[in-house]
C-alpha cells in the first residue's frame, strides 16, 4: 500500500501548493502516478520535472507518486491542476471536487543501503527492513526498484540476507493468524502450462479434516493463476472475515490473495521482476516463504517442476533450490517439504483459466476422460500434504487422497467450499475456436512449455477467462498428419489470428520424431 502516516505539518494548511484533483481514469497498475501541465506554475515553483517524486496529501493520506508533464486535452485551460492516475485515486480517498497539497517527498536514506548492496555490501536484518518499509509506502520509483532487485539478482543474496528480506517482507504487511497449531499450505514455483493441481489438493487435504486455507495469487506470466483458474468457477475475492468463515465452516478456502494485504512488499517487486523478466533464487525464495508465513502456514508442501522448457530447467538447481527454501523455512519456524516433479511437459489438457477449470472439474467427478496426468500428479501432492499433516503414516498417503477422490468425498468439499465463498458457476467456452493441425506424422517427443504458455496468452488469456489452448495430444502419443496437436480458444477473431499467426512462426513447439520415445 502507498499510503503512510508521518508527524510532520498539515502541508494542506499552506493555501499556495494546493490543486484541485482530476481522475483521469488511466490505469498504471499498482503505480501511483500524477500528471500536471507543463506551465505549472506550483510545479515550476517547486523544481518538478516529468518523472519527479513527488508527496501528494489528503486529509490524513500522503501518496508518493510518479510525476509526468503532459500537455493534455484533460488538462486544458486549467493550468493549476492535477491529475492521477486510478492507483493514485484509490490510495488517496479522493472524491469528485477534492484538492491535494504537493510538496517533496522526504528523503529517501535507504537508497544509500541499495547503493552499498550494488557494490556487494551485504544487509544485515534492519537494512532489509529499513528497504522494505520504504519500498511499502510507495517511495521507491520503478528506477529504484529496479535497481534493488538488479542488486539481490543471480547468487547475490546469501542464505541469511535472503531470510532477513522474507521476515521484512513478512513484517511490512499483515499477518494471519488462525488459532492452530497446524496449517497446511502448498505452493507451485510454476512453469508448466496447465499444471492446476492446487484446487484439487486443497479438496482432498481439507476433506481429511485437515486445515488448509488457500490464498493464491493470479497469473504472473502464466496464461493462468490458481485465482484466475477458480474465479471462473466462485468468488475468490474475499475479505479476511469472509475469509475466516469460511475455513472455519469448511476448513479451507480457495481465496485471491490480494484481497488481504500478505506481503504487499512481494507484490510491488514482483511487477518490475515480470518487466525485467529476473527470476533469481533468492528473491523467489523470499517470495514464497514471505507469503507463506503471512498467511499464517505452519506446514508447506513445494512443488518444483524442473524440465528443459519449465522455470527450473535444470535438476541441480531445483535441488538446490530446495535446500535454500528449507534453510530459510527452518530458521524463520516454518516446516517446508520441497518435491521435485517433473516438469517436461504440460499437465492436463487445458492451458487458460476457464479451460483448466474444466479439466480439474473433471478429475473430481472422476469422469473416465479427465486428464490422468493432473489427476495422478494431484494425488501425489496431496498424499504427501496428508503425511505431512498427520493424517496418514508414511507411504500410505497417496491411498488416502486417492480414496478420497474416488469416493466423491473431494468433489462434496471442493463444492462446499465454492458455496460458502458466494456460489458456484460453471465456466464458459470461448466463442472463436481454431483446431492447428500435426504437419506430418510422428510421435511427440517433446513440448516447448514457455512457447505453448505464450501462444495461449496471445490468445487472450488470462484476461480473458475462456481464451488459451486445449491440448490433443502430449509427449509419448502418435500423430498423423492432419490430426489435431491442440485447438486455440479466444473471444475474438483478432486474437485468435494474432495467436496462431504466432504459432506458425514457432513451430518447432512440438517436436515429432519418427521413432517411438
Amino acid at each position: 500500500m502507498n499510503t503512510e502516516s508521518i508527524n510532520r505539518p498539515n502541508d494542506q494548511d499552506n493555501a499556495s501548493n494546493l490543486l484541485p484533483l482530476i481522475r483521469l481514469n488511466i490505469d498504471t497498475h499498482q503505480q501511483a502516478t500524477a500528471y500536471v501541465r507543463r506551465d505549472s506554475t506550483v510545479c515550476r515553483a517547486e523544481g518538478f520535472n516529468s518523472m519527479s517524486r513527488i508527496e501528494l496529501t489528503l486529509n490524513e493520506r500522503r501518496v508518493i507518486c510518479s510525476l509526468e508533464v503532459i500537455d493534455h486535452q484533460r488538462l486544458e485551460g486549467e493550468m493549476e491542476v492535477i491529475g492521477v492516475s486510478e492507483a493514485a485515486w484509490k490510495l488517496l480517498g479522493a472524491r469528485g471536487g477534492d484538492k491535494v497539497s504537493v510538496a517533496h517527498p522526504p528523503p529517501l536514506d535507504s537508497l544509500g543501503l541499495v547503493r552499498a548492496k550494488i557494490y556487494g555490501k551485504p544487509l544485515g536484518r534492519s537494512d532489509m527492513h529499513t528497504v522494505m518499509r520504504d519500498i511499502t509506502a510507495g517511495r521507491y520509483s520503478d528506477i529504484h526498484l529496479t535497481a534493488f532487485i538488479t542488486a539481490c539478482a543471480s547468487d547475490r543474496l546469501s542464505i541469511a540476507e535472503t531470510t532477513y528480506l522474507t521476515e521484512a517482507m513478512v513484517a511490512v504487511g499483515d499477518r494471519l493468524d488462525w488459532g492452530k497449531q497446524q496449517i497446511m499450505d502448498k505452493h507451485c514455483v510454476g512453469g508448466l502450462p496447465g499444471n492446476r493441481t492446487t484446487p484439487l489438493v486443497v479438496a482432498i487435504v481439507a476433506a481429511n479434516g485437515l486445515c488448509i486455507p488457500k490464498t493464491s495469487s493470479r497469473a504472473i506470466t502464466s496464461p493462468a493463476g490458481t485465482a484466475d483458474t477458480m474465479e471462473t468457477l466462485t468468488n475468490v475475492t474475499l475479505a479476511l472475515p469472509e475469509m475466516r468463515r469460511v475455513v472455519e465452516q469448511e476448513g479451507g478456502c480457495l481465496v485471491w490473495g490480494g484481497s488481504v494485504n500478505l506481503s504487499p512488499a512481494d507484490d510491488v517487486l514482483i511487477r518490475i521482476e515480470r518487466v525485467l523478466d529476473i527470476d533469481s533464487e533468492g528473491q523467489l525464495v523470499a517470495s514464497v516463504l514471505s507469503k507463506k508465513l503471512a498467511a499464517g502456514s505452519t506446514h508447506v508442501l513445494i512443488d518444483i517442476p524442473c524440465g528443459a522448457t519449465a522455470k527450473i530447467r535444470d535438476l541441480a538447481v531445483g535441488e538446490q533450490l530446495g535446500r535454500d527454501l528449507c534453510a530459510v523455512a527452518s530458521a524463520l519456524g516454518l516446516h517446508v517439504l520441497p518435491y521435485l516433479s517433473d516438469g517436461s511437459r504440460p499437465i492436463g489438457r487445458g492451458v487458460g483459466p476457464a479451460l483448466e477449470a474444466h479439466d480439474l472439474l473433471a478429475v473430481l467427478h472422476n469422469h473416465p476422460e479427465a486428464p490422468r496426468d493432473l489427476r495422478e500428479r494431484a494425488l501425489t501432492l496431496s498424499g504427501l500434504l496428508l503425511e505431512m499433516g498427520g493424517s496418514a503414516i508414511s507411504g500410505t498417503g497417496y491411498q488416502l487422497a486417492e480414496t478420497t477422490l474416488t469416493s466423491g468425498a473431494a468433489w462434496r468439499k471442493f463444492e462446499a467450499i465454492c458455496t460458502a465463498q458466494g456460489g458456484m458457476r460453471e465456466p464458459s467456452v470461448a466463442r472463436c475456436q481454431q483446431p492447428i493441425l500435426a504437419p506430418r506424422d510422428g510421435w511427440v517427443t517433446a513440448i516447448d512449455n514457455r512457447t505453448l504458455a505464450r501462444v495461449a496468452k496471445l490468445a487472450g488469456a488470462p484476461v480473458a477467462a475462456t481464451a488459451g489452448l486445449r491440448l490433443a495430444v502430449n509427449i509419448g502419443q502418435q500423430v498423423r498428419a492432419g490430426e489435431e496437436l491442440f485447438t486455440l480458444h479466444a473471444e475474438s477473431p483478432g486474437e485468435l489470428r494474432y495467436a496462431f499467426d504466432y504459432y506458425r512462426s514457432h513451430a518447432h513447439i512440438f517436436t515429432l520424431s519418427e521413432e517411438m520415445p
